[in-house]
């Protein structure tokens, strides 16, 4: 720790993690073969999308599938918008990133000695490992936190919120904290995870509020693809509100989708029926929902075993029975919530940024792998590969602090007008924005509507340039600027691609084909 002439403490690390899910822990624990590394995390290590992870890993680990056949699906989601190069590192590394966590001693599931693999939606194979049955997130995460917390070369810091990054010519050179303390490095990585919470319905833990993005933002980072919100299907919501959800993995053992009446419909709107791409489903059950005047539609999977449901769906079976459901005996009423963030910090295959210093790997960076609209469980693979690739060039690139501690004095200090929201008004605008996204900038969008949200977003014209002085009002300031990203990027892309679907602009338009973009909040 350095004292700087009575500020704040410093402290200084060759590598910053920033973010305790899969991505960032990975990340971590390869960085401290060569470097000191500190692991930031803004609340317990566990509250994050790694730990709610239900249905796998993909990976072409199987005798009758391939790297190419995985690529050709990846492409074939991603709505003509993935990066071929950026999947095929993906697909062609994966298989390694298994294979290491085995050695971490991962407990994947095994059928008579080999690994078990399943479907899910939009794979043409079984390629899809997993753990304790529906716990593969929770289980992954645990054991890569045996990995960290024994490793001496990791500092690791809880509930330490990240607010900004430090800068300096260009280059990033370390991060403050809402404490005001500040962590120099010679790299940060940014694995912050997702922003989820921006929208009134998510899959997401209450900590993914776009931080990532934002401070990156901030500082001058390139965001791309801000448009391409990935919403789950099949959410079971409690009459308490509380939000469940159902694996795509329970359509991959044979659940089927009914409407209010029981019908099945999926295959009225596309040939894989229950198995087709997301976003795919999740406009359909939209329709369906809308047809008959209902809030949702049905999951039937009664007709299979109870003995085996108990065994593959643990936690499902579980929470859902905590509610009065037994999906042995009972349709599950379930509909999308928002889920994944296709788009992000802009990277190359390397992790790297825009700025020097700065890489970004997991959900809060966008390196082209998902295009349009991301391939079932290719997340947690695409956190794993490019957590690696980040470490290998900074490895390779060197770890050494950018300048002396003389030259790095004064370069964080605040310019910006210091606030704190009180609780109530904070809450209230938090959730005026997210039921604004929800209705407009969730499954279905129209200019009208984004512009409606636009409009309230630029009212609270205080915060972009205000300092919060607590997390409730820091989280506030993120949800608003990722929210800015992700209209004006709706706006701007005036077709329909992928997870991005204008009801004004229906149809695709070639024009738009292969086009990234980089938008602002302005």
């Amino acid at each position: 720790m350095i004292n700087v002439q009575g500020k704040q403490p410093c402290y200084e690390y060759d590598v910053i993690v920033v973010g305790s899910g899969i991505a960032g822990m990975f990340a971590a624990i390869k960085a401290a073969r060569f470097a000191r590394v500190c692991l930031v995390t803004k609340d317990a290590p566990y509250h994050t999308n790694t730990w709610l992870a239900q249905g796998g890993i993909a990976a072409a680990i199987g005798e009758n599938d391939s790297p190419k056949e995985h690529m050709e699906d990846t492409l074939l989601a991603g709505g003509g918008l993935c990066k071929p190069e950026a999947v095929k590192v993906m697909v062609e590394e994966g298989p390694q990133r298994i294979k290491e966590l085995l050695e971490m001693s991962m407990p994947f599931e095994r059928v008579d000695g080999r690994l078990a693999m399943t479907r899910e939606g939009a794979h043409s194979k079984n390629r899809i490992v997993y753990a304790g049955g529906d716990a593969t997130g929770r289980i992954l995460h645990e054991t890569l936190k045996k990995n960290l917390f024994s490793n001496r070369a990791i500092d690791v810091r809880e509930y330490t919120f990240v607010t900004d990054l430090v800068t300096a010519d260009g280059a990033v050179i370390g991060v403050r904290t809402l404490t005001g303390e500040v962590y120099f490095a010679g790299s940060v990585i940014l694995a912050t995870g997702g922003l989820g919470r921006v929208f009134s319905c998510t899959t997401n833990p209450a900590v993914a509020t776009g931080d990532g993005v934002a401070m990156a933002y901030r500082a001058g980072a390139e965001v791309a693809d801000m448009e391409f919100i990935q919403f789950h299907p099949t959410v079971f919501q409690s009459p308490q509100g509380d939000i469940i959800l159902i694996s795509e993995a329970v359509r991959g053992e044979g659940a089927l989708l009914r409407n209010c009446h029981g019908k099945r419909f999926m295959p009225e709107y596309h040939e894989m029926a229950e198995l087709g791409p997301r976003d795919v489903v999740s406009r359909a059950i939209v329709d369906q929902m809308k047809k008959d005047g209902s809030s949702f539609v049905y999951l039937d999977i009664t007709f299979k075993d109870p003995v085996f449901l108990a065994k593959r769906f643990p936690t499902i079976c579980s929470m859902t029975r905590e509610h009065g459901l037994d999906p042995a005996e009972d349709w599950l009423p379930v509909m999308p919530a928002a889920h994944y963030a296709v788009g992000g910090v802009q990277t190359g295959l390397f992790g790297e940024t825009n700025l020097t210093g700065l890489y970004a790997c997991g959900e809060v960076a966008c390196t082209g792998v998902h295009g349009a609209n991301r391939l079932a469980s290719n997340s947690l693979l695409e956190s794993l590969v490019f957590a690696e690739r980040v470490v290998r060039q900074i490895e390779k690139s060197g770890k050494a602090l950018f300048g002396s501690l003389q030259q790095r004095n004064g370069t964080f200090q605040h310019k910006s007008k210091s606030i704190s929201l009180q609780s109530d008004f904070a809450r209230k605008q938090q959730d005026e924005l997210r039921s604004l996204m929800f209705s407009n900038a969730g499954i279905l969008r129209g200019e009208k509507g984004l512009l409606g949200v636009r409009r309230f977003i630029r009212q609270q014209d205080f915060l972009p340039e205000a300092l919060p002085e607590d997390r409730p009002t820091w989280e506030l300031k993120n949800l608003f600027l990722v929210a800015g990203l992700i209209v004006n990027s709706a706006l701007l892309r005036t077709e329909s691609r992928g997870c991005h679907y204008r009801v004004d602009y229906p149809q695709p338009n070639e024009a738009w084909r292969l086009r990234h973009l980089c938008t602002s909040v302005k």
